[in-house]
């Protein structure tokens, strides 16, 4: 455990949708916090939340990994965006309370989230991870919507062969793009890319430190 970091803790928040979890990666002096949502697929284990996880508090950055109501209870299947809107937007108080200016965050379906809510919720911006832009072999069925409506500071960091939409299908918009290049949807690379995951990993913690320390 690094110097300028505290242990982490875990609190649970009740909301209409369930009981939520929230995993704190507290900051020793924080000035924000990052709260990130978790994928349809998946939860807080997901590799690049656990790498900005580790690398955030050294600068600032108390992160808040958020497990849906859904997860918690054990479930397999993520129930609809209405459902995982109510959950997010009942754990945000939790997330709020330590009286910081909040980026609302997430990976695939929960950057969904962090987009659809953001604004009404009060977060100072949004961080998208994989942000789904279309199904995959589907372009025609967008989610451009989403992304575009939040009217907050945003970054996407999208993997350059994500099969949800690559870096170049993303509509023209007031939002900043990071690409982890050869990542698939979770990141990962191929070893034929040259890349290890670490460096993978490297690529998207510098992007979004880099960003989160022009957010005041």
């Amino acid at each position: 455990m690094k110097a300028t970091e505290k242990e982490p803790r875990t609190e649970t928040a009740e909301t209409e949708a369930g009981t939520a979890r929230i995993t704190w990666l507290p900051a020793k002096k924080p000035r924000l916090v990052l709260a990130l949502g978790h994928g349809a697929g998946g939860g807080i284990e997901a590799r690049d939340l656990k790498a900005l996880a580790a690398a955030l508090p050294a600068h600032g950055v108390s992160v808040a990994l958020v497990e849906q109501p859904w997860r918690v209870a054990g479930k397999k299947l993520a129930p609809a965006p209405k459902t995982l809107d109510t959950g997010w937007r009942g754990l945000w108080p939790a997330l709020a309370a330590p009286g910081l200016p909040v980026v609302a965050g997430g990976r695939s379906a929960g950057a969904r989230v962090a987009c659809r809510t953001a604004a009404e919720l009060g977060a100072r911006a949004v961080l998208a991870l994989s942000f789904p832009l279309h199904p995959p072999g589907r372009p025609e069925k967008s989610r451009a919507d989403e992304l575009l409506g939040s009217g907050l500071p945003t970054l996407v960091v999208q993997g350059g062969n994500d099969p949800f939409g690559k870096p170049a299908e993303f509509p023209p918009g007031e939002y900043r793009m990071a690409e982890v290049p050869h990542g698939d949807h979770g990141f990962a690379v191929p070893k034929r890319s040259g890349l290890t995951e670490d460096q993978a990993m490297e690529i998207l913690t510098t992007s979004v430190t880099g960003w989160l320390a022009g957010i005041v």
